[in-house]
Protein backbone atom coordinates (compact mmCIF):
# COMPACT_ATOMS: atom_id res chain seq x y z
CA UNK A 1 0.00 0.00 0.00
CA UNK A 2 1.31 3.58 -0.85
CA UNK A 3 2.72 6.14 1.77
CA UNK A 4 1.45 3.07 4.55
CA UNK A 5 2.07 4.98 7.95
CA UNK A 6 4.46 3.39 10.29
CA UNK A 7 5.88 3.22 13.48
CA UNK A 8 4.80 4.35 17.02
CA UNK A 9 2.98 7.71 17.33
CA UNK A 10 1.84 9.45 20.91
CA UNK A 11 -1.41 10.43 20.42
CA UNK A 12 -3.43 11.94 23.68
CA UNK A 13 -1.97 9.66 26.68
CA UNK A 14 -1.25 7.15 24.53
CA UNK A 15 1.56 5.02 22.46
CA UNK A 16 -0.28 3.50 19.88
CA UNK A 17 0.94 2.24 15.92
CA UNK A 18 0.55 5.27 13.42
CA UNK A 19 -1.97 3.28 11.53
CA UNK A 20 -4.00 3.03 14.91
CA UNK A 21 -3.91 6.60 15.65
CA UNK A 22 -7.35 8.39 15.82
CA UNK A 23 -8.86 11.73 16.58
CA UNK A 24 -12.31 13.14 16.97
CA UNK A 25 -13.50 14.85 13.40
CA UNK A 26 -15.03 18.11 15.74
CA UNK A 27 -10.99 18.28 17.06
CA UNK A 28 -10.69 22.02 16.41
CA UNK A 29 -7.53 21.38 14.59
CA UNK A 30 -9.26 19.17 12.10
CA UNK A 31 -11.62 22.19 11.63
CA UNK A 32 -10.31 25.25 12.04
CA UNK A 33 -6.12 24.83 11.89
CA UNK A 34 -6.58 26.11 15.84
CA UNK A 35 -3.23 24.95 17.27
CA UNK A 36 0.47 24.63 16.46
CA UNK A 37 3.57 22.54 15.89
CA UNK A 38 6.92 22.35 16.58
CA UNK A 39 9.61 20.38 14.73
CA UNK A 40 13.01 19.44 17.08
CA UNK A 41 15.64 17.66 14.97
CA UNK A 42 17.45 14.62 16.34
CA UNK A 43 21.07 13.60 16.46
CA UNK A 44 22.38 10.38 17.74
CA UNK A 45 18.76 9.45 19.30
CA UNK A 46 19.31 12.79 21.13
CA UNK A 47 16.77 15.89 20.76
CA UNK A 48 19.26 18.99 19.87
CA UNK A 49 18.44 22.61 19.67
CA UNK A 50 15.95 21.62 22.49
CA UNK A 51 16.03 24.58 24.65
CA UNK A 52 15.15 27.28 21.76
CA UNK A 53 12.74 25.04 20.86
CA UNK A 54 10.80 24.82 24.51
CA UNK A 55 10.69 28.51 24.31
CA UNK A 56 9.39 28.94 21.15
CA UNK A 57 6.64 26.32 21.30
CA UNK A 58 5.65 28.43 24.46
CA UNK A 59 5.28 31.34 22.94
CA UNK A 60 3.36 29.99 20.31
CA UNK A 61 0.83 28.07 22.93
CA UNK A 62 0.55 31.47 24.88
CA UNK A 63 -0.46 33.50 21.82
CA UNK A 64 -3.44 31.74 20.99
CA UNK A 65 -4.05 30.84 25.05
CA UNK A 66 -3.70 26.97 24.89
CA UNK A 67 -2.11 25.17 28.13
CA UNK A 68 -0.60 21.38 28.17
CA UNK A 69 -0.32 19.33 30.91
CA UNK A 70 2.80 19.20 30.87
CA UNK A 71 6.01 20.27 32.64
CA UNK A 72 9.00 20.74 30.30
CA UNK A 73 10.52 17.87 32.05
CA UNK A 74 7.45 15.38 30.99
CA UNK A 75 6.88 16.37 27.85
CA UNK A 76 10.33 15.97 27.31
CA UNK A 77 9.97 12.52 28.66
CA UNK A 78 7.52 12.25 26.20
CA UNK A 79 9.26 13.35 23.00
CA UNK A 80 11.84 10.77 24.00
CA UNK A 81 9.45 7.73 24.49
CA UNK A 82 8.67 8.33 21.05
CA UNK A 83 12.26 8.36 19.52
CA UNK A 84 12.77 5.48 21.51
CA UNK A 85 10.25 3.60 20.56
CA UNK A 86 10.81 4.11 17.11
CA UNK A 87 14.74 3.59 17.59
CA UNK A 88 15.35 6.84 15.45
CA UNK A 89 19.39 8.06 15.29
CA UNK A 90 19.12 10.64 12.89
CA UNK A 91 15.75 12.32 12.14
CA UNK A 92 12.89 14.96 13.08
CA UNK A 93 10.09 14.50 15.24
CA UNK A 94 6.96 16.52 15.25
CA UNK A 95 4.55 17.58 17.48
CA UNK A 96 1.15 19.41 17.42
CA UNK A 97 -1.21 20.64 20.08
CA UNK A 98 -4.80 21.74 18.97
CA UNK A 99 -7.52 23.50 21.26
CA UNK A 100 -9.76 20.07 21.78
CA UNK A 101 -12.38 18.86 20.35
CA UNK A 102 -15.36 21.14 20.96
CA UNK A 103 -18.90 21.95 18.68
CA UNK A 104 -17.99 24.39 15.52
CA UNK A 105 -18.08 27.82 16.52
CA UNK A 106 -15.49 30.38 15.75
CA UNK A 107 -13.81 32.01 19.43
CA UNK A 108 -11.76 30.48 21.41
CA UNK A 109 -13.96 27.89 23.38
CA UNK A 110 -12.30 27.60 26.89
CA UNK A 111 -12.28 24.41 29.24
CA UNK A 112 -11.23 22.20 26.65
CA UNK A 113 -8.44 19.15 26.97
CA UNK A 114 -5.96 20.16 24.29
CA UNK A 115 -5.18 17.22 21.55
CA UNK A 116 -1.61 16.48 21.83
CA UNK A 117 0.09 14.53 18.93
CA UNK A 118 4.11 13.20 18.33
CA UNK A 119 5.31 11.27 15.25
CA UNK A 120 9.21 11.25 14.64
CA UNK A 121 10.25 10.74 10.93
CA UNK A 122 14.01 9.51 9.55
CA UNK A 123 16.05 12.57 8.01
CA UNK A 124 20.15 13.00 6.35
CA UNK A 125 20.62 15.82 8.93
CA UNK A 126 24.74 15.54 9.38
CA UNK A 127 25.63 14.17 5.88
CA UNK A 128 23.14 15.94 3.58
CA UNK A 129 23.97 15.74 0.02
CA UNK A 130 22.26 18.87 -0.86
CA UNK A 131 24.82 20.41 1.58
CA UNK A 132 27.51 20.29 -1.01
CA UNK A 133 25.70 20.46 -4.46
CA UNK A 134 23.22 23.49 -3.39
CA UNK A 135 19.39 24.11 -3.95
CA UNK A 136 17.74 25.70 -6.83
CA UNK A 137 14.98 28.33 -5.56
CA UNK A 138 12.00 30.14 -7.56
CA UNK A 139 10.18 33.12 -6.04
CA UNK A 140 6.80 33.34 -4.94
CA UNK A 141 4.22 35.34 -3.76
CA UNK A 142 3.62 35.34 0.05
CA UNK A 143 0.12 35.51 0.48
CA UNK A 144 0.14 34.14 4.51
CA UNK A 145 -1.91 35.33 7.21
CA UNK A 146 -0.06 38.36 9.18
CA UNK A 147 0.91 36.50 12.60
CA UNK A 148 3.83 34.36 11.18
CA UNK A 149 5.21 34.85 14.55
CA UNK A 150 3.41 31.67 15.70
CA UNK A 151 4.39 28.47 14.33
CA UNK A 152 0.52 27.78 13.59
CA UNK A 153 -0.53 24.03 11.81
CA UNK A 154 -2.77 26.50 9.05
CA UNK A 155 -0.06 25.82 6.43
CA UNK A 156 -2.41 25.96 3.27
CA UNK A 157 -0.96 29.07 2.03
CA UNK A 158 2.82 27.54 2.72
CA UNK A 159 1.80 24.31 0.98
CA UNK A 160 0.29 26.38 -1.92
CA UNK A 161 3.73 28.23 -2.42
CA UNK A 162 5.97 25.15 -2.40
CA UNK A 163 3.77 23.03 -4.33
CA UNK A 164 4.26 25.80 -7.35
CA UNK A 165 7.89 26.20 -6.45
CA UNK A 166 8.09 22.22 -7.06
CA UNK A 167 5.77 22.09 -10.03
CA UNK A 168 8.55 24.89 -11.39
CA UNK A 169 11.57 22.20 -11.21
CA UNK A 170 12.87 24.10 -7.62
CA UNK A 171 13.60 22.56 -4.30
CA UNK A 172 12.31 25.55 -1.86
CA UNK A 173 10.14 28.68 -3.00
CA UNK A 174 11.60 32.19 -1.81
CA UNK A 175 8.34 34.11 -0.45
CA UNK A 176 8.36 37.67 -1.99
CA UNK A 177 5.68 40.55 -0.35
CA UNK A 178 5.70 44.24 -1.46
CA UNK A 179 8.66 43.65 -3.43
CA UNK A 180 10.80 42.14 -0.63
CA UNK A 181 11.78 38.66 0.70
CA UNK A 182 9.83 37.77 3.28
CA UNK A 183 11.26 33.78 4.00
CA UNK A 184 10.71 30.96 2.25
CA UNK A 185 8.11 28.07 2.34
CA UNK A 186 9.35 26.01 5.01
CA UNK A 187 12.76 27.44 6.00
CA UNK A 188 14.28 31.30 6.88
CA UNK A 189 16.37 32.91 3.90
CA UNK A 190 19.86 34.54 4.10
CA UNK A 191 22.21 36.43 1.72
CA UNK A 192 25.83 36.78 1.99
CA UNK A 193 27.24 40.35 0.35
CA UNK A 194 30.49 41.80 0.83
CA UNK A 195 31.03 39.73 4.37
CA UNK A 196 27.83 40.74 5.26
CA UNK A 197 25.01 38.12 6.37
CA UNK A 198 21.49 39.93 5.34
CA UNK A 199 18.30 38.41 6.90
CA UNK A 200 15.13 39.93 7.53
CA UNK A 201 15.01 41.59 10.87
CA UNK A 202 12.34 39.72 13.30
CA UNK A 203 8.19 40.78 14.12
CA UNK A 204 4.87 39.26 13.38
CA UNK A 205 6.21 38.42 9.32
CA UNK A 206 8.15 36.24 9.95
CA UNK A 207 9.13 32.98 12.23
CA UNK A 208 11.48 33.48 14.68
CA UNK A 209 13.74 30.45 13.55
CA UNK A 210 16.08 28.84 15.60
CA UNK A 211 18.52 27.79 12.92
CA UNK A 212 18.38 31.50 12.09
CA UNK A 213 19.29 32.19 15.85
CA UNK A 214 22.03 30.06 16.29
CA UNK A 215 23.95 30.93 12.58
CA UNK A 216 23.20 34.74 13.07
CA UNK A 217 25.49 34.00 16.72
CA UNK A 218 27.98 31.91 14.87
CA UNK A 219 28.22 34.78 11.98
CA UNK A 220 31.21 36.79 14.08
CA UNK A 221 32.79 33.60 14.50
CA UNK A 222 33.50 33.19 10.67
CA UNK A 223 34.24 36.75 9.93
CA UNK A 224 31.24 37.81 8.95
CA UNK A 225 29.10 41.11 9.64
CA UNK A 226 25.23 40.92 10.32
CA UNK A 227 22.78 43.01 9.43
CA UNK A 228 18.63 43.08 9.89
CA UNK A 229 17.12 44.27 7.18
CA UNK A 230 14.67 43.59 4.58
CA UNK A 231 16.03 42.95 0.87
CA UNK A 232 14.60 42.38 -2.13
CA UNK A 233 14.87 39.55 -4.79
CA UNK A 234 17.71 41.30 -6.83
CA UNK A 235 19.84 41.71 -4.10
CA UNK A 236 19.65 37.68 -3.81
CA UNK A 237 20.24 37.04 -7.51
CA UNK A 238 23.34 39.60 -7.15
CA UNK A 239 24.32 38.32 -3.60
CA UNK A 240 27.67 36.44 -3.39
CA UNK A 241 26.38 33.89 -1.58
CA UNK A 242 22.69 33.34 -0.65
CA UNK A 243 20.88 29.90 1.70
CA UNK A 244 17.91 29.17 3.55
CA UNK A 245 17.93 27.29 6.97
CA UNK A 246 15.79 24.71 8.44
CA UNK A 247 15.13 22.20 11.58
CA UNK A 248 16.42 18.90 9.59
CA UNK A 249 18.18 20.68 6.66
CA UNK A 250 20.81 23.08 9.15
CA UNK A 251 21.57 25.43 6.41
CA UNK A 252 21.96 24.47 2.71
CA UNK A 253 23.13 26.89 -0.22
CA UNK A 254 21.55 27.83 -3.18
CA UNK A 255 22.97 27.95 -6.21
CA UNK A 256 20.31 28.88 -8.58
CA UNK A 257 17.54 31.22 -8.07
CA UNK A 258 14.76 31.84 -10.68
CA UNK A 259 17.11 30.46 -13.49
CA UNK A 260 20.12 32.76 -12.00
CA UNK A 261 23.02 31.02 -10.95
CA UNK A 262 24.61 32.34 -7.21
CA UNK A 263 27.93 30.94 -6.22
CA UNK A 264 28.60 28.46 -4.09
CA UNK A 265 30.71 30.16 -1.40
CA UNK A 266 33.31 29.40 1.63
CA UNK A 267 31.27 31.13 3.89
CA UNK A 268 27.70 28.83 3.77
CA UNK A 269 29.93 25.80 4.05
CA UNK A 270 32.10 27.18 7.33
CA UNK A 271 28.25 28.51 9.70
CA UNK A 272 26.86 24.62 8.38
CA UNK A 273 30.22 23.00 9.69
CA UNK A 274 29.89 24.91 13.09
CA UNK A 275 26.27 24.55 13.53
CA UNK A 276 26.58 20.73 12.85
CA UNK A 277 29.57 20.47 15.56
CA UNK A 278 27.30 22.32 17.69
CA UNK A 279 24.13 19.83 16.99
CA UNK A 280 27.23 17.07 18.02
CA UNK A 281 28.17 18.17 21.03
CA UNK A 282 24.70 18.68 22.01
CA UNK A 283 23.82 14.79 21.34
CA UNK A 284 26.72 13.76 23.00
CA UNK A 285 26.15 15.71 26.01
CA UNK A 286 23.16 14.51 26.33
CA UNK A 287 24.62 11.04 25.97
CA UNK A 288 26.79 11.32 28.63
CA UNK A 289 23.72 12.64 31.04
CA UNK A 290 21.92 9.79 30.58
Amino acid sequence: MKNKLKGMVYINGEYLKADEAKISAFDRGFIFGDGIYEVVPVINRCLVDRDDFWDRFKLSLNEIQISIPYSKQEFEEILNNVIKLNNLKEGGIYMQVTRGVAPRTFEFVTGLTPSVFIFTYEADIINNQLAQSGIKVVSVEDIRWKRRDIKSISLLAQCYAKNEAVKRGAFEGIMLENGYVSEACSSSVFIIKNNTLITKPLSNEILPGIRRKVLLNLANECGLKVELRNFTIDELYDADEAFISAATLVLLPINNADDKTIKLGKYAQILRQKYVQRLLDESKSTNNIN
